[in-house]
């Protein structure tokens, strides 16, 4: 015979499982990603990427759908395209040698190796690129931090000048404002190299970037040439201020290009 403490138990047991699917099934990711915007944390997602790599396109499309998911959410998405695939038999038309030294020096302060697709969030968390069950979990976290380095900026077009301008409340004299103009969207037929025949899709490229010393200019005005296929509606400007030393972002913000 069964004892009623013993039936008693299973019931405890089974009420509390049937709650917890409960609260699990109730979840609301927006509820969540609004809460964490509250609290004033941030996701700087930097890729790095290239269209000679046969790896890369689930990252890039990753990217595509955090863009999508996050959107208006203090989430910053910014795709380096590296230059060292080019030698591969495909040359990536949006690759520089500057986006390469970036991922380097990112690699030595971080002590990892230099491959693609290579994700950094906030300057000091670095993953797989393509590797959503571990880059979701990190954005969230991120989103969850405590409050960012305030960053104002706006952005403006005038013949074939973009105007920017930027003003920051960071406080140490050492940390850098990195201000980077963005295409939102773009697409590659490749002929050559490991993707050959493949259609690509990319986000958030990165066409130009300036770095600004904060000692001496926490706010001010930069330029940057307005790209031939300039639109307003597929551009955007990002800025983050960063510490050289570490590699640690502590705030970021975008401007709608006007």
């Amino acid at each position: 015979m069964i004892s009623k403490n013993l039936i008693s138990t299973v019931v405890f047991t089974a009420l509390m499982f049937a709650a917890s699917a409960f609260v699990q099934k109730d979840r609301n990711p927006q509820k969540e990603m609004k809460a964490a915007a509250e609290n004033k944390g941030f996701a700087v997602l930097e890729l790095f990427t290239s269209e000679g790599c046969s790896s890369c396109p689930p990252a890039d499309e990753l990217m595509g759908k955090i863009e999508r998911e996050y959107r208006g959410q203090p989430v910053y998405i910014l795709s380096y395209h590296v230059d060292y695939w080019n030698r591969m038999g495909w040359k990536d038309r949006f690759s520089s040698a500057e986006n390469t030294q970036r991922q380097q020096q990112y690699n030595r302060l971080l002590k990892s190796q230099t491959y693609t697709p290579q994700l950094i969030i906030n300057g000091k968390t670095e993953l797989v690129g393509s590797d959503a069950n571990t880059i979701i979990p990190e954005i969230r976290k991120s989103l969850s931090g405590s409050g960012s380095t305030t960053i104002a900026l706006s952005a403006s077009v005038s013949q074939k000048d973009l105007t920017v301008q930027y003003k920051t409340e960071e406080t140490d004299p050492s940390s850098v404002l990195q201000i980077a103009l963005i295409e939102k969207k773009s697409f590659t037929q490749v002929s050559k190299g490991e993707n050959e025949g493949r259609y690509l899709q990319h986000w958030q490229i990165v066409r130009q970037q300036r770095q600004i010393s904060l000692k001496n200019h926490p706010e001010g005005t930069l330029h940057f040439t307005v790209p031939d296929h300039y639109t307003s509606d597929q551009w955007e400007v990002i800025g983050f201020v960063q510490h050289p030393g570490t590699g640690k972002i502590t705030g970021a913000s975008k401007a709608i290009i006007q």
